[in-house]
């Protein structure tokens, strides 16, 4: 029997992400302690590392009628493997592999006549680059790929303990009759609500022009990339401060408050207070429950799970000036994420871009795709990684990052927690913004103002 990844047809969302307007590769990003050893890691790739699933031993083809097909083939590793010895640059490490990540967002794309990956390694700066085309798969199942032969720095033979996306307990809203018919009516009003809203968004509603818009050819402009660092300790403060709010509130309420501050200070004319701003965010549509729910990714019978399962959800902050409560913020945000929970707007966008793409044509769904993102200001996501520290081999990692090539957008945000830490990259049309280390300061600024005022609101209890 023939084996079922040979010319077996790429997933809707696949397809989506090899349209030219839309063509995505994921960069994930791991530093290193010890200097790297190129030749002792090339093991592990092989191995386990990136060959253990069948979509990294596959080539992209057309067929007849120009539907692209995943067909397997032999893999030369060399192929794949970039070794960069000089430094990149006279500045420090951390921003010499931001400009290298920056100008491969708007650079040349993976070869097709090879699987669609390489792994850089920057060995001046203890840096390793997995450059990973977005067809493959989404950030879960690439998560599961990253972590698939690490092991805990602390116990060489223990595997790494990945937290779950934490949620509102919206149970507790449907433990009676009446509370089940509320929650019911809840999820049917703001799924029509929110549907509403993303169809016109995808038709003519967009954001007021700011200074940090993008827009229609925007994704080839050049771009700079910053780090934004965060405590998840700080964040954690944050949250028991605000009742029943995640991680993710916080997070959000950071995004609306560093916003707020930045266009403030780039603003000469004052903007309208609660000047709404539209962000866009993908949903994970699978449950995430740790390394063994990412492990089943990989076997080889659970291609169903594999792959790109997510939703777009439109998630809007309101611009405000600076000396308000630097909480409400979060409170804000948390009202919204728990009524965009609560809808059914992701399995909308999902369901629909599938239709489109297997119905219609992937051409219609990327121009439908890009609209959206033209209509919005920003892209933000949020990645949970390992709890604790990691390694490769016997080299501890010492931090995990990630980002991807450029979109219409001016600015996009990408955030993986690590270790108790949390670090967000962040790339920018440098034309549009060309203070993205500025920005970044007004993100932690924004959350070290939040953890006082927590701190001080929990010692009066």
């Amino acid at each position: 029997m023939a084996s079922p990844l040979i010319d077996e047809p790429l997933s809707p969302t696949g397809r989506l992400f090899l349209r030219p307007e839309m063509n995505q590769v994921i960069h994930c990003v791991l530093g290193v302690e010890k200097p790297l050893d190129v030749d002792a890691v090339k093991p592990l790739i092989r191995d386990a590392f990136l060959l253990k699933h069948p979509r990294f031993r596959s080539l992209m083809v057309r067929d007849r009628r120009g539907l692209e097909r995943w067909r397997r083939t032999s893999v030369d590793l060399d192929r794949h493997l970039i070794v960069v010895d000089r430094r990149l640059s006279s500045s420090s490490d951390e921003a010499a592999v931001n400009e290298y990540l920056a100008d491969m967002s708007t650079g040349p794309g993976l070869s097709a006549d090879k699987p669609l990956w390489e792994i850089h390694f920057l060995t001046a700066h203890r840096c390793i680059v997995f450059r990973i085309h977005h067809a493959l798969g989404d950030g879960i199942s690439l998560m599961s790929i990253l972590l698939s032969d690490c092991r805990m720095a602390s116990d060489p033979n223990a595997v790494p303990t990945v937290g779950s996306t934490a949620r509102s307990d919206l149970s507790k809203k449907k433990r009676t009759m009446w509370g089940a018919v509320v929650w019911l009516v809840g999820v049917l009003w703001f799924s029509l609500v929110f549907v509403v809203e993303f169809l016109m968004r995808l038709c003519w509603v967009c954001d007021q022009n700011t200074v940090i818009s993008g827009g229609i050819g925007v994704e080839h402009w050049p771009r700079k990339l910053a780090t934004a660092r965060f405590r998840l300790e700080d964040m954690k403060i944050v949250k028991r401060a605000v009742a029943s709010a995640t991680i993710n509130d916080v997070l959000f309420g950071v995004i609306s408050s560093g916003l707020s501050r930045y266009l403030e200070h780039r603003t000469p004319k004052a903007l309208q207070e609660g000047l709404k701003i539209t962000g866009l965010a993908m949903v994970n549509l699978r449950k995430q429950r740790g390394l063994q729910e990412l492990s089943e990714l990989m076997k080889g019978d659970s291609q169903s799970r594999w792959g790109n399962k997510f939703g777009i959800v439109l998630l809007p902050i309101q611009y405000h000036k600076s000396g308000a409560d630097p909480l409400q913020p979060v409170k804000r945000a948390k009202t919204m994420l728990d009524r965009k929970k609560q809808s059914l707007e992701a399995h909308f966008s999902y369901n629909v871009l599938s239709y489109v793409i297997a119905y219609i044509g992937s051409k219609i769904a990327g121009f439908l795709n890009y609209r959206v993102i033209c209509h919005t200001s920003f892209t933000i996501s949020n990645i949970v990684g390992p709890q604790e520290d990691i390694a490769i081999g016997d080299n501890r990692v010492t931090y995990v990052r990630a980002n991807s090539s450029s979109l219409p957008h001016a600015l996009t945000m990408h955030m993986v927690s690590y270790a108790g830490r949390a670090d967000m990259q962040i790339l920018v049309a440098k034309d549009i913004i060309p203070d993205p280390e500025f920005l970044a300061k007004c993100f932690e600024d924004a959350l070290s103002e939040m953890k006082e005022e927590a701190s001080a609101i929990m010692k009066t209890f």
